[in-house]
């Protein structure tokens, strides 16, 4: 990628007499995503935004927006085609990933290779092609939706439980059932297939098993790649609560883990990305380290992550990875991305509601109504919130900043004696 600011390439091509501003395609307009466009705008890109919901927020902040689905691939090329795209970028969305590697591959745009893409997309090929290069997985079945009951309790018997049931091709948890013994089989496989389904759109589920760890807390957070490196290492806790054990609600840097252990994250990261022709961009991760030491990459996602934690991680490393993400996608050069972390304490809570209601507004601590340097909060009081069972029922995102170590871990470990959400049943 050549080194010019986003301003300077942000005027390339002339319309008439008018110098026009090139154009990035964004899939997708939920308030997570708003960040994005706005930092389009900020670098002198028009920006066009496509998502299926009419009442998006994004498309009150694009040059244009389009009623089209992000996951329907050739709409989205049409889109593309008409508003003479310069870049696409899928930001923070795992279903809009392929589509925007299809598109950007179809008009010879910056992208990474559209099957790798689809490789990371979908968690059976990206467990296959872990075992083709050797790296760690869990062992796991492809379960056809459209199964019967006896195939999939056959292809779930090989499995050690706990197992894993979720869709192939989903994201923040939707979907997914934890089924703890061979006795769940018989009443909860039914029910796990069947809530499955619905986040499903390629026909094929994934039973896996269940990887207990050897830290407390999956370690998470975003990579950022350049040329074919991985230069920055933006590494979380990714922490979960026993009443939604898959779905984490909590972002706190840095992770509680070894140097050593790091390194053997980073080690299979690196590999991963040279194996898969990663060239670019930022890239979600999940990781656990097993009772052995052994490193388990569960999941590397061909975008950004989601809660915000772009914005988290510029904030400790004085990176702006959101921008960077942009730049990128338009064949710009975000300049040097690398960061190494010391004295930041920093956590990112997920407001969310444990049950079904009307949302009145949350209280903090003062210990961390001191802290708190930065509040998005998606819901207005008086309107309905449903529990928190996947990345959907995010109320907004809270982040604080903390002077210490030990305060930090102290607030993380009793988060819900210090943030207390109003909902009235």
């Amino acid at each position: 990628m050549c080194a010019t600011s986003c301003l300077e390439r942000a005027t390339s091509y002339e319309e008439g007499d008018a110098v026009m501003a090139r154009t990035l395609l964004l899939l997708g307009g939920s308030a997570q995503q708003v960040i994005a466009i706005q930092k389009a705008k900020e670098c002198g890109y028009r920006t066009v935004v496509c998502d299926y919901l009419p009442d998006n927020p994004g498309q009150h902040h694009a040059d244009a927006f389009y009623l089209v689905s992000t996951t329907d691939k050739d709409a989205v090329l049409e889109v593309a085609r008409a508003e003479h795209a310069d870049g696409v970028v899928a930001y923070a969305s795992d279903p809009a990933a392929p589509t925007a590697a299809y598109v950007a591959e179809a008009l010879g745009l910056p992208t990474n290779p559209r099957a790798s893409v689809d490789i990371l997309s979908t968690k059976t090929l990206f467990r296959e092609h872990m075992r083709g290069i050797g790296l760690p997985c869990p062992q796991s079945v492809g379960i056809p939706a459209d199964s019967s009951l006896a195939f999939a309790q056959e292809a779930v018997a090989a499995l050690r439980f706990p197992i894993v049931v979720k869709p192939t091709d989903s994201s923040g948890s939707k979907g997914v059932t934890v089924l703890q013994s061979p006795d769940d089989v018989g009443r909860r496989l039914v029910p796990a297939l069947e809530f499955a389904k619905p986040f499903n759109r390629n026909g094929m589920l994934i039973a896996e098993e269940y990887i207990g760890g050897a830290v407390p807390h999956v370690v998470g957070g975003d990579i950022f790649v350049q040329d074919g490196r991985v230069r920055l290492w933006g590494f979380a806790d990714c922490q979960r609560r026993p009443e939604h054990p898959t779905l984490p609600d909590m972002e706190v840097i840095p992770p509680n883990v070894a140097p050593w252990q790091l390194a053997l994250i980073k080690k299979a990261l690196q590999r991963l990305v040279e194996s898969l022709g990663i060239r670019f961009g930022a890239m979600n991760i999940e990781a656990i380290l097993d009772t052995d030491g052994t490193p388990y990459i569960l999941e590397l996602a061909a975008r950004a992550g989601g809660n915000m934690l772009p914005v988290q991680l510029s904030d400790v490393s004085g990176i702006d990875v959101v921008r960077a993400v942009v730049m990128c996608a338009m064949g710009d050069d975000p300049g040097p991305l690398d960061w190494e972390p010391s004295n930041e304490y920093n956590l990112a809570y997920v407001l969310h509601s444990p049950v079904d209601g009307i949302y009145r507004g949350y209280t903090l601590s003062p210990q961390t109504e001191r802290a708190c340097y930065r509040r998005v909060i998606y819901q207005e009081p008086g309107a309905p919130v449903e529990r928190f069972g996947n990345a959907s029922g995010a109320m907004g995102i809270l982040f604080f900043s903390f002077d210490d170590e030990p305060t930090l871990r102290d607030v993380a470990a009793h988060i819900t004696d210090h943030v207390h959400v109003l909902v009235e049943k």
